[in-house]
């Protein structure tokens, strides 16, 4: 799918399917056919191939090639069946257009648009729409830090609180809740890092560029946003694991509780289990046994050991 903007009043405007692409300063192409590379590739443009966007060393994801800038960094989104997920994007920076290459859904690509005109850059050249959009890239990876911390709070009342102490679908649900959570903290931080090294590549080149002074300052304020944001990523992660820690030990706490309550019941009955052995053994002479106050004097001494053993465990309080 290709998608296709210019500059407008408010904003960035779609072109019509029917407009030429040389109108465009934005081609945002979106799980590319061969028919839409090839009429990026008219502009001297070598669009990358997943395989090779997915490639994690530095050198292929950030280089300059046939004067265009190839920026690639991986951010969260949405997959084609709408699950969360994390992938490659690739910035293709040109002097007269801006290449975008992704095969997910990250949303700023769909929110930035209509907003361009109010980014710190603006939207007036490809340089200015790259910053614009890592803006709002950047902005929607602070929300999801944000969600990330309304989660652990969410998780932390219901492990602190006690109401889920002894409920082990409640404990199950916090686990799963906190295991999303650092999925989705594992993906932000990703970002943050590939974002941070592809504003610092792009920062060294923009002295070269004829605007490069004016937007120094926005790169810079961008890469400090993102270091702070990694900071706070490193104390939600502190969170996440002392969340998890937690929640773990509310399990064993748990579990202590019912092996515990299991092992009380047996020794309760392990008394009268034993008087009850020590009758039944077949000896030819057992007092008791012609008694005609044997069985209930059995009965009634059971009954006394086991209150006995119960009373003996709450005075030491063991139970």
């Amino acid at each position: 799918m290709l998608h296709a903007f210019r500059p407008g009043a408010s904003g960035l405007d779609r072109l019509d399917a029917t407009a030429p692409l040389t109108a465009a300063m934005w081609i945002d192409l979106l799980h590319p056919t061969e028919e839409e590379q090839r009429a990026v590739t008219a502009f001297g443009v070598e669009v990358p191939s997943l395989s090779e966007m997915e490639e994690i060393e530095i050198s292929n994801r950030l280089y300059h090639e046939e004067g265009a800038d190839y920026l690639t960094v991986v951010l969260p989104g949405m997959s084609d069946s709408r699950a969360a997920t994390a992938g490659p994007v690739t910035f293709i920076l040109q002097a007269d257009r801006l290449v975008t290459v992704r095969h997910h859904a990250p949303r700023p690509f769909d929110t930035y648009p209509p907003r361009a005109a109010k980014a710190a850059a603006g939207c007036a050249s490809p340089a200015r729409i790259f910053l614009g959009l890592t803006e709002d890239i950047v902005g929607r990876l602070a929300d999801l830090l944000e969600e990330v911390g309304r989660s652990l709070d969410q998780v932390s009342r219901d492990v602190f609180s006690g109401k889920a102490g002894g409920d082990a679908g409640l404990l199950q649900l916090a686990l799963e809740q906190t295991g999303r959570t650092g999925d989705l903290l594992g993906r932000v931080r990703l970002g943050l890092l590939t974002m941070e090294r592809a504003l610092g590549y792009f920062g060294q080149a923009l002295s070269a560029r004829p605007e490069g002074e004016p937007l120094q300052p926005v790169v810079n304020g961008q890469i400090r946003d993102i270091q702070a944001l990694e900071v706070h990523a490193d104390f939600l992660s502190s969170r996440l694991s002392l969340t998890v820690d937690a929640t773990l030990g509310m399990v064993n706490l748990a579990q202590n509780v019912t092996v515990r309550i299991v092992s009380v019941v047996a020794v309760l009955f392990l008394p009268p289990t034993l008087i009850a052995s020590v009758y039944g053994m077949n000896f030819a002479h057992m007092p008791e046994l012609a008694s005609p106050w044997g069985y209930p004097a059995a009965l009634v001494l059971m009954l006394a050991s086991a209150v006995g053993t119960y009373l003996f465990f709450k005075w030491r309080n063991w139970l």
